[in-house]
């Protein structure tokens, strides 16, 4: 039978104005959407002004392609300006919570052994620059996650109680915010959102990684527009033996799949963040961001097995 497919366009312009000259820059930028199993990347452009002497991309350790540039000469502002058409494929038609294996099991097989085979999804099960890891959010994970919970199930109640308890306030937290300062104040946005998460799942033992990507900003009709639509989102990813990555989006209580884009993976959004370098001058400065996501006329895929 035919595979549904969405098609969807996004365009993400971010503007930064410096106070003074910025007289170098040496910068990584992460701008450029995966290609994975439910993600076709069909097409891409980019353009960064003013237009660096030199730029090169490489592939990071989690498989995000980066771009390095620098500027060499006098500026008060840098913009960034990327387009791309992507095709998603539906992800979750054969995945059974409830038969995924037992949370505490997993965690066991996640745990150091020198007989055992290296599993890099065990990178993902430590602490790291913007999660640290303590009881009190182990605490608040074991309430869904009895012992010999199905992974999956226990995932997803924590990703419902998460959306329940927690307040979505834009300026509550900042870029820097720690996941423990945003789990004590039980606000914040996605960062927040999916940061205290990856918290409780790592706290168990269980690998968890952070996932920046793009929301589809024109609902279908009938629908209410996801948060956090107008901007660069973010989600969560637990691994689950047999079933790979699910991806779990706690500001909006749904699994991550056609209105969802992924542009990277990480430890947090350390890992990940848009822009990240240094600069020589510049002052302070303002950042003007605006995210479109938009649907294309669908497609159907390919005949499935």
């Amino acid at each position: 039978m035919k595979i549904p497919k969405t098609v969807l366009w996004v365009s993400h312009r971010t503007t930064y104005r410096y106070s003074t000259y910025v007289e170098t820059a040496q910068h990584l930028a992460t701008i450029r959407p995966q290609n994975c199993a439910w993600q076709r990347v069909i097409s891409h452009t980019e353009s960064i002004e003013p237009k660096p002497p030199y730029i090169n991309s490489r592939v990071d350790t989690f498989g995000n392609d980066v771009l390095y540039f620098s500027l060499e000469s006098p500026h008060r502002s840098l913009q960034m300006v990327s387009e791309t058409t992507v095709e998603l494929t539906p992800r979750w038609a054969s995945l059974d919570p409830a038969t995924t294996p037992a949370w505490d099991e997993v965690a066991k097989g996640m745990r150091f052994s020198a007989s055992a085979p290296f599993r890099s999804e065990t990178e993902f099960c430590f602490a790291s620059p913007n999660i640290s890891l303590g009881q009190d959010l182990r605490d608040y994970a074991l309430e869904s996650f009895p012992a010999g919970t199905p992974l999956a199930e226990g995932a997803i109640d924590l990703m419902h109680r998460i959306h329940g308890d927690f307040k979505y306030k834009p300026l509550a937290t900042s870029y820097d915010t720690p996941a423990h300062r945003a789990f004590e104040m039980r606000r914040g946005v996605c960062q927040d959102f999916a940061q205290v998460m990856i918290g409780c799942m790592r706290s168990l033992g269980l690998p968890a990684r952070y996932v920046s990507g793009y929301l589809r900003n024109d609902p279908a009709p009938g629908q209410e527009k996801l948060i956090g639509a107008d901007a660069s989102h973010a989600w969560v990813s637990v691994f689950c033996p047999g079933s790979g990555w699910i991806d779990l989006d706690p500001t909006n209580d749904v699994l991550a799949d056609l209105e969802h884009v992924t542009l990277a993976t990480g430890r947090d959004y350390s890992d990940v963040s848009l822009l990240r370098g240094m600069i020589l001058g510049g002052g302070s400065h303002r950042i003007d961001v605006g995210v479109t996501v938009l649907a294309l006329d669908a497609e159907s895929g390919s005949d499935a097995d």
